[in-house]
C-alpha cells in the first residue's frame, strides 16, 4: 500500500487517502484536471456497451458542452484579434489512425470533427476556415463560438494593453510589453534570435490557465484510445495552433502499451513530443507514473520554469501522472475505485 494524496470532487475536500496499487484492473478511464463529469460520460458509455473510442469522444465532448474552467469549448480562450477557436485530436491505439484539427471556427464539437477526420479522410489534421468547411460538409451545425464573457473578456485585456501576451519583447515594436499592436519586426530573425531567452515558457500559463482536457481510455480488452480538446491558450496570437491537436504531443496510445495524455504550456511542450515519450517510457519497462516523470524531467533541464503536466496509463490499467510548475489533480475511474476519483501529484 501506498499513501495517496486525494481529492474527492462529490464534497470538494482534500484528504490523504489509502489506496491499493492495483495491477491488471480494466477497464479504466483518465483525464487531465478534476473534470469528473467528462470522466463519469466516459465510464458510462463503457458501462452502455459503447467503445473506447465512443468513451473518448463522449467524455471530451461533455467538457466541450460544459465549457470545463472556461478552457475547453466554446466561449473562453479569445485569441488576439478576440475570436475564439477550438482545437482536438483523437486518436485509435490499435490502427494508430489519428484525426485532428487546429482553429476550428463556428463549429462547437471539435473532438467530434476530429473523430470525422479520422474516420472519412486519409488526412491526419485539417485547420482553420477549412477544417470548418469540412466540418459543415460532414452535417456539423453552425454556431458562433463567441459568448458575453469571450467578449468581455477581449475588451478587457483591450483596456490593460493587451497585457498578458507571447510577443518577444526587444523583437518587434511598438513594445509587447506596454501596448498592443499591430506589430513590426525590428531585425531579421536570424539577428537576433542567438540573444533570445534559452528558457522563453510562458510564465501566464499556470494551474489557472491550463488550456484542455486530454483523456485515455483502456477497455476490457486493451484496446487504448485517447483524446483532446481545448480553445488553446488565452489572448494567443491569432493562427496559432497548440499542442493539443498534435499527436505524441497533446495526447499519444498504442494498445501495445498504453496512453498518455498532456496539460500546460503547449508551446513548449510540444517541441518535446513528451505524451509519446511517455508511452515509449512505458514500453521500456516504466511504469506510468516513472514514464511520465521522465518525460517532465526532460523538459525541465531546457526549460526550467515551464509548467504542465502529464497523465499516463498502461493497456494494464495501471495509472500515475507527473507535472512541474504546478500540483495536477487528475481523474480516474475503474471497478476498483467504484466512482470517478480525483488524485493530485505533487510539481517535480
Amino acid at each position: 500500500m501506498r499513501w495517496v494524496p486525494q481529492l474527492s470532487l462529490l464534497g470538494i475536500f482534500l484528504a490523504s487517502t489509502v489506496v491499493c496499487e492495483q495491477e491488471h484492473v480494466l477497464p479504466v478511464v483518465i483525464n487531465t484536471w478534476p473534470f469528473t463529469n467528462a470522466t463519469a460520460k466516459a465510464w458510462e458509455t463503457l458501462s452502455n456497451g459503447g467503445s473506447a473510442l465512443d468513451a473518448v469522444e463522449h467524455g471530451c465532448t461533455e467538457c466541450e458542452i460544459l465549457q470545463c474552467d472556461g478552457t475547453v469549448g466554446y466561449g473562453g480562450s479569445p485569441d488576439s484579434t478576440g475570436k475564439s477557436t477550438l482545437d482536438a485530436m483523437i486518436m485509435d491505439g490499435t490502427s494508430m489512425d489519428v484525426g485532428s484539427v487546429g482553429r476550428l471556427f463556428n463549429i462547437r464539437s471539435a473532438i467530434s470533427v476530429a473523430r470525422a477526420v479520422m474516420e472519412n479522410t486519409r488526412e491526419t489534421l485539417l485547420v482553420g476556415s477549412a477544417a470548418s468547411q469540412f466540418a459543415i460538409e460532414m452535417g456539423f451545425k453552425v454556431e458562433s463560438l463567441e459568448t458575453n464573457r469571450s467578449r468581455e473578456m477581449y475588451e478587457s485585456w483591450k483596456e490593460n494593453n493587451c497585457q498578458p501576451n507571447f510577443w518577444v519583447e526587444g523583437a518587434v515594436l511598438p513594445d509587447p510589453t506596454k501596448s498592443c499592436g499591430p506589430y513590426k519586426r525590428i531585425v531579421p530573425a536570424e539577428n537576433r534570435y542567438p540573444s533570445k531567452q534559452l528558457d522563453d515558457s510562458n510564465p501566464n500559463v499556470d494551474i489557472h490557465h491550463h488550456d484542455t482536457i486530454g483523456m485515455v481510455v483502456v477497455n476490457a480488452s486493451n484496446h487504448v484510445m485517447c483524446g483532446t480538446s481545448t480553445n488553446g491558450a488565452n489572448h494567443k496570437v491569432a493562427g496559432r495552433v497548440g499542442d493539443s491537436p498534435i499527436a505524441g504531443s497533446g495526447a499519444y496510445c498504442d494498445s501495445d502499451v498504453g496512453g498518455a495524455a498532456q496539460t500546460g504550456d503547449g508551446d513548449v511542450m510540444m517541441r518535446f513530443s513528451p505524451t509519446y515519450q511517455t508511452v515509449e517510457n512505458m514500453r521500456n519497462g516504466m511504469h506510468p507514473r516513472q514514464a511520465a516523470e521522465d518525460a517532465i524531467r526532460r523538459i525541465m533541464r531546457k526549460y526550467p520554469t515551464f509548467s504542465g503536466g502529464i497523465v499516463a496509463v498502461s493497456r494494464k490499467g495501471e495509472y500515475g501522472a507527473a507535472s512541474h510548475g504546478f500540483d495536477l489533480t487528475y481523474s480516474v475511474r475503474n471497478a476498483i475505485l467504484g466512482k470517478v476519483t480525483v488524485f493530485k501529484v505533487k510539481s517535480l
